[in-house]
């Protein structure tokens, strides 16, 4: 069976690897239908942390993906055969995970979320990562005393997952964007409350809602000049959730007295190491939840190409419009 694999000098490869008939026990065995190259792929080969994360004997990559569970390993609940879920081999990788990046691939159950039957799965191929996380951090910021959120990276999925999982716990979410067309991709979604950064009157705008909103959590994919921006403006006692680097390595520019004088917290925020992912009765209940809702257009995969295995080059250096994937059809 054909499967993307990563190389010593982490690089990608397509390579013939024998096929897999029988899932090892407490395992999922799925004949995959597709995989979004998420950002974070990207970002992981770059940065050269491939090589920390367990890709197990046959090195096959890939963490986000979708497929039919052909045959359920011992120990493992019947519920799953013949089942159509969406993977993220993250949640619980164990050495004997295949990544999604392939004709076949095991996963542990725990990494999977069961699909409706009425959607398509190819549309959620790359869809349980940016669901679990606005998940887990929706249950760690109403833990942590907050009641409303910015959401830095507006229009991400991840953000309009967020949108749609904030609606239904009826927690008030502020959306930035760059610019006003993107600002008018989100009312098309049916997200309103939106902010651009590049409108002249964005700070003053900001403070404003912000305070009505009491958005004292903020979830930032951007980092970067941004959150420089937005500090000063924040209610007080807010908290700077980071999860992402699309803002690259701009320095924030927060200052002393800022931190002080709003008590403004800024700590790094991953799924991981949330108590929703970390246990494992707490990941069942988030995952049969996002299952109930797994229908919602904001918890959709936005596909922009598809492309085989053999186009694996092409495919990671695919330039979508915003908010598209590139997606390997296996």
């Amino acid at each position: 069976m054909k499967a993307v694999c990563v190389t010593t000098d982490r690089k990608l490869e397509t390579r013939d690897i024998a096929p897999l008939d029988t899932p090892p026990p407490g395992h999922l065995l799925l004949q995959m239908d597709s995989s979004a190259i998420n950002h974070g792929d990207i970002a992981f080969l770059s940065r050269g942390l491939a090589t920390a994360m367990s890709l197990g004997s046959r090195e096959v990559w890939g963490a986000s993906g979708v497929g039919r569970v052909i045959a359920v390993g011992e120990g493992v609940p019947e519920l799953y055969a013949g089942k159509t879920v969406a993977a993220y081999r993250s949640l619980r990788p164990t050495p004997e995970t295949i990544g999604l990046w392939s004709e076949r691939a095991v996963v542990h159950p725990l990494s999977c979320l069961v699909l409706p039957e009425t959607v398509r799965a190819r549309d959620y191929s790359g869809s349980l990562v940016n669901m679990i996380t606005p998940y887990a951090f929706l249950e760690q910021m109403t833990e942590e005393g907050h009641k409303g959120v910015v959401v830095t990276a507006g229009g991400s999925a991840t953000g309009n997952a967020l949108e749609a999982l904030a609606r239904r716990r009826g927690i008030p979410a502020l959306h930035l964007v760059r610019n006003e067309a993107a600002k008018h991709e989100l009312a098309e979604l049916g997200i309103t409350s939106v902010l651009v950064t590049s409108d002249q009157n964005f700070e003053r705008d900001f403070e404003a809602r912000a305070g009505e909103l009491a958005a004292t959590a903020v979830f930032d994919g951007i980092g970067g000049e941004l959150i420089g921006r937005i500090a000063p403006h924040l209610p007080a006692n807010a908290t700077v959730y980071g999860y992402g680097f699309l803002g690259g390595n701009t320095q924030p520019g927060v200052t002393s007295l800022q931190i002080t004088l709003k008590n403004l917290t800024i700590k790094r925020f991953s799924n991981f190491e949330t108590a929703t992912v970390k246990d494992d009765r707490r990941l069942a209940a988030a995952l049969a939840t996002l299952s109930e809702i797994a229908a919602d257009p904001l918890l959709r995969t936005r596909i922009g190409r598809e492309f085989s295995f053999d186009d694996i080059d092409e495919a990671m250096t695919y330039q979508a419009a915003r908010g598209l994937k590139a997606v390997l059809v296996a």
